[in-house]
Order: structure tokens, then sequence, then C-alpha cells
């Protein structure tokens, strides 16, 4: 097939490699480069990088809105679009340009998570599953008729960063198979329905009057970006892993409990923390981090 493909971020980059490996990608629709690193210095999004290797058009529009954008989109003349967290909304001339419209690969058992950041939503919610679902674009947002989906467990140690690597090889393998097969779209149900909104700095805060296992959800959730923290002596610290324990402590939240970093929790539970960062410093271990920082039983964080 003719394919169209529009994506920015890491994710976006194993779908465009399945896709290239069997289809002719003829034009490839990303952000435009950004600021990036200590120097600032524009950078092209993993899409474009990945695109330009393979020496596929690409185009970065601000937006799509425009007439003029619309009409060099359709002359294209591509059989589908294929849309993996591009960052734009597609207007309704995008959305019917070709034949087989604009088809989303997104990443949760839609409906639940429709939105932004469904990968760490549905870790901070306490979700026992996620997966991908592939959809058929309509004006709404992720609300189009279901295609295929698979879905993958979450455990008590996953992060959003190994669910998001798990769910980006997901979406790839059911792109090719929805090209292919072309199934029968299903609706959405109307049931369950719920909002991955963006992660914001307030969502990242660590409240220690939350239980142990809320405030692990938040962690991992958030790990390796943009991370949980806490504010400790002025410094934000930044937790990418904490371990949930066998405990209970009379004590009040934010109670230091040890020189281990046993941390009392809402009704006395208790979480360790075991990887950490500080400001313009690497992430490190609990035991590192605590050979150049003290933080002392006694405190209440």
């Amino acid at each position: 097939m003719k394919v169209v493909f529009m994506g920015t971020p890491d994710f976006s980059v194993g779908v465009l490699k399945a896709l290239i490996k069997k289809h002719d990608v003829v034009c490839v629709y990303t952000q435009p480069p950004r600021p990036a690193g200590r120097g600032q210095k524009l950078t092209p999004s993993p899409v474009q990088q990945e695109a330009e290797k393979h020496g596929i058009l690409v185009r970065y529009p601000v937006s799509l809105k425009s007439e003029t954008e619309q009409n060099l989109f359709k002359m294209l003349e591509a059989d589908v679009a294929v849309v993996c967290a591009y960052g734009l909304i597609l207007p309704q001339p995008i959305l019917d340009a070709f034949p087989m419209g604009c088809i989303n690969v997104h990443a949760s058992l839609l409906p639940r998570w429709r939105g932004a950041a469904p990968i760490q939503r549905a870790i901070m919610a306490g979700d026992k599953q996620s997966g991908v679902t592939i959809m058929q674009m309509e004006a709404g947002l992720d609300t189009g008729d279901m295609l295929l989906s698979q879905a993958t467990p979450i455990t008590n140690e996953t992060t959003a960063g190994q669910l998001h690597d798990r769910l980006a090889e997901i979406g790839a393998d059911l792109i090719l198979k929805v090209l292919d097969k072309k199934p029968t779209p299903t609706p959405q149900p109307f049931d369950g329905v719920t909002y991955a909104h963006k992660i914001t700095k307030e969502d990242c805060i660590i409240d220690w009057t939350k239980t142990a296992d809320v405030i692990s959800c938040q962690i991992r959730g958030l790990s390796p970006f943009p991370k949980a923290f806490f504010n400790y002596n002025g410094e934000n610290i930044k937790v990418l892993n904490a371990t949930v324990l066998d405990a209970n402590a009379d004590k009040p939240a934010g109670y230091v409990l040890n020189d281990d970093l046993s941390i009392v929790c809402g009704l006395g539970t208790v979480i360790r923390l075991e990887e950490l960062q500080r400001p313009g410093k690497s992430v490190v271990p609990r035991a590192d981090f605590l050979r150049g920082y003290s933080i002392k039983a006694g405190e209440i964080l």
C-alpha cells in the first residue's frame, strides 16, 4: 500500500519501521524540530530522523487547518494515513483524504484512557492491564471505531518506560495485521470511558498521606519521565523506583523510619525508596544516594 505516516516521539518509530518493511511509505508528517540539550539546538523528532535514514519525504507543518496544507496532503494520493502519537488535531478534510482514511495506533485498551498520556495514567491508576487499540479516526478525541486490539499485563513492578516499549512492539505488529486483513470496524462501548489528561507538575509531587500502593503506582507511572519527586531542604528529589514494604508504622505520613529511606505513608503503610536523583545529578541506587546525601531517621518529609 501507499502509506502516509504521521507520528513524532520514540513510541512511533517502531510503527514506522514496520510500515517501511512491508509498504510504500510515501511521506512522513511529524512535529517541527525543537530545541533540545544544553545548547538548545534545534533537533528533529525521532520519527523525522528515522524517515530521513530511508530517504522518505518529511513534512512538519505547524497546522493542518489551511486549504493549502490539506491539498498538499491529498495530492500524495496514498491509500491510508497511519497516525501514532503525532501531536496535531486532524481536520475532517485530512481524515477524508485517502480511501482508507486515517488509522490510529493508540496505546490503551479503548475506550479506557483516551487522550494524551494513556501509558502513564494506566499505571498511576493501578490498572492491571494495558494494551494497544488500532482505531479508525474520526473528529472526536480517540472516539473512532476499533479495528483490532491486544492486551498486556501491568505488574506491581511495571514502569511507564517498560510498558512504553512493550506497547510500541505490539502497535507495530497490530498495524501490519490491520492493513493486511482490513478487519470490520467495531464501535467503542459507551461504558468505561476515561481520559488520560497530560501529565502536569502537580501529578509528579509525592503526597505521603496517600498509601504506599498509590505512591508506588505514581512513581512507576512517571518513571523514567517526567519522574515523581518530593522536596527536601529546598531540592526536588526525584524517585524512579520504590518498594512497598510488608509493614505498618504508627507514625505520621512522611516520617523517615530509618537510615534506609523507608518512609511512612497513608494508613501507616511503608515504602522504601530505591532509585533517586538530585537536581543536576544522575539517577543512582539508594545506597549510592545515601553516601553523598543524608536524610535522617526521625525527620518528616
